[in-house]
């Protein structure tokens, strides 16, 4: 892992962005260390999505808690994927048509990029916890739910997890939400517009573990309300203190 920046705020939270290999990461330190660890999960195009990352981040930080995200496979400046490009063209083309999302356009578009970025994660995160300012245990928050979901299963690190209920998923990931057995919150958003609802509360009856909450709010894709972050933080006291 090389630091490549570094900028510190106000609230005292340390920003540092970084590389490790290819892959272009930030993380965010609180003044207290060693801290516990939240993995930032996000759709991809790391600076697009920066605003958000940073204000989650903060929030998490006034708590006490480190915070890291990475960019995504074939997002951002990675090398992009053709085949990625053309799943994506198709789902766009479907949509707009009003018509049905496959599992074949699902499939093509996420199960690569979850088989691509899971081990990226995992890498990050032993050089994440490398670090005498990261103590653990570690979190998961957001991003594809279809990464976090193999995350869960395959990482026994992630004591606990906030996922977004807003990403097509996969047949596939039915079957690895049942193995799932690490705590889970779970945000929906019911008039989300790129979001199948049912195909949501399936994923998350599909769940195996024994405890999961499902928080659905009312509004569109970018409205989840700021008090979310909130609880995911209480969520997350609970788990990882």
């Amino acid at each position: 892992m090389e630091f490549t920046s570094e900028q510190r705020f106000d609230d005292g939270v340390l920003e540092r962005g970084f590389t490790l290999g290819d892959v272009p990461g930030i993380l965010w330190t609180p003044g207290s260390a060693p801290a516990p660890l939240i993995l930032l999960g996000h759709p991809g195009g790391l600076s697009k999505m920066y605003p958000r990352l940073s204000a989650r981040a903060r929030h998490a930080a006034a708590e006490g808690y480190a915070a890291a995200t990475i960019e995504l496979p074939g997002s951002g400046d990675r090398p992009r994927s053709p085949a990625t490009d053309e799943a994506r063209a198709d789902l766009r083309r479907a949509l707009a048509a009003g018509e049905t999302v496959t599992d074949d356009i699902v499939d093509r578009l996420v199960l690569p990029l979850v088989d691509k970025a899971v081990p990226e994660w995992r890498v990050t995160l032993d050089a994440l916890l490398a670090l005498p300012e990261i103590g653990g245990p570690v979190g998961f928050a957001g991003g594809v739910i279809a990464i976090a979901v193999r995350l869960a299963v395959v990482e026994p690190r992630i004591a606990a997890a906030v996922l977004f209920a807003g990403s097509f998923v996969p047949r596939a990931t039915f079957d690895e939400a049942r193995q799932v057995t690490i705590p889970l919150q779970v945000l929906l958003q019911w008039d989300d517009e790129g979001n199948d609802r049912q195909m949501a509360l399936d994923l998350f009856d599909a769940f195996g573990t024994k405890e999961k909450t499902l928080h659905a709010n009312m509004g569109g894709h970018t409205g989840v309300p700021q008090f979310e972050g909130d609880e995911g933080n209480r969520f997350f006291a609970r788990h990882l203190r």
